[in-house]
């Protein structure tokens, strides 16, 4: 696929109470040197005053549009985001899109992103899906958030169109962050995350559910891409060199073997399946995976 001097690109933000961070995010959308041709904000059943800031900025731009849901009274781990992320997406004007970013409410960053991530993707046709790499500070300190080359964190991916196409969307529940990309690669794309383009992450990852909370529901969430077993259990094992030392690790496995014993469904696709547990057992022998 081309890509267009001028990429024409359509961004949903799904947010709920962020009255704190959300102008940051969309204030950096309106400093871009390339700006979306629609930009969709979802309020999903906010609380406190987000949905006033999005209609806001919406009633001073026409190409920004408001979605507001109704609270659902909980949060939904996984499934919730994705589901008010398609609350977005189906309501997009501009079908004609090359491509599409999910981006969180919680974000900052230069002016010169989008221009920037279209030039990776231009120079690698292969290129399906694609991201910043995120920061936060502690006091004073910069921390990045490390993951794997090919792994693009969930709030900031942005997807050509024919892998966008190719992988039929995103699965709605958890783990939607990782089965997107495993699957791009199956069937030959690729995905990565440019850590030279720093993202600004104003409420670091896991914030929200805390530490316990964040690893238990990461590990829920590999247990429903499918995770192998004894992948899993060395993922444990080298989760104990970082803090908080043995307790995450042991409540990773718990999200991981809770979900197994409560019958969890897991993603229905066992081609998908089969594919990421033989790129697991690869890395496992080291052999070339998707990790390099």
């Amino acid at each position: 696929m081309s890509i267009p001097t001028a990429p024409r690109y359509v961004v949903v933000t799904p947010v709920r109470d962020e009255e704190e961070y959300l102008h940051l995010t969309v204030d950096s959308i309106l400093q871009q040197k390339i700006r979306p041709v629609e930009y969709v904000i979802v309020n999903d059943g906010s609380k406190d005053r987000t949905g006033e800031i999005i209609d806001t900025y919406a009633k001073q731009y026409s190409w920004i549009r408001a979605v507001h849901r109704s609270d659902r009274g909980f949060r939904k781990p996984g499934g919730g985001i994705i589901e008010a992320f398609y609350a977005g997406f189906h309501v997009l004007e501009f079908q004609d899109w090359d491509f599409m970013c999910k981006l969180d409410g919680d974000i900052s960053f230069a002016p010169t992103y989008f221009e920037e991530i279209f030039e990776r993707f231009r120079s690698n046709p292969k290129l399906g899906i694609a991201g910043g790499g995120l920061f936060h500070m502690d006091g004073a300190v910069k921390i990045t958030e490390t993951c794997p080359l090919f792994h693009v964190r969930g709030g900031v991916k942005v997807y050509r169109r024919p892998c966008w196409d190719a992988i039929g969307g995103l699965f709605v529940g958890p783990g939607s962050d990782a089965i997107d990309e495993v699957k791009g690669n199956m069937l030959g794309w690729s995905s990565r995350s440019f850590f030279e383009l720093e993202m600004h992450h104003h409420r670091f990852t896991g914030a929200t559910y805390g530490h316990f909370g964040g690893a238990v529901k990461d590990g829920r969430a590999d247990y429903v891409c499918g995770y192998h077993p004894v992948f899993m259990a060395a993922k444990c094992v080298a989760r104990l060199t970082r803090k908080p030392y043995v307790v995450g690790s042991l409540a990773q496995f718990y999200g991981y073997a809770s979900s197994y014993w409560k019958g969890v469904q897991q993603v229905d696709d066992p081609a998908l399946i089969r594919y990421l547990r033989s790129q697991q057992i690869a890395r496992l022998m080291n052999r070339p995976t998707i990790w390099r």
